[in-house]
């Protein structure tokens, strides 16, 4: 195998959650809007935000 086959998921890109802080991996139903993309579920988004100092 190559390691450019198409299921290689290393090269995705990612971000924390701004809620959580967990990582997330760029989704397919992300493409649109992977800049807006904020939280990584909608637990973390209906969560009240952290206070910011």
């Amino acid at each position: 195998m190559t390691p450019d086959f198409k299921g290689n998921k290393k090269n995705l890109p990612s971000k924390l959650c701004q809620q959580c802080g967990k990582p997330m991996t760029w989704r397919k139903a992300w493409a649109k809007n992977w800049e807006q993309v904020k939280y990584c579920s909608e637990r973390c988004r209906r969560m009240p935000h952290p206070a910011q100092p």
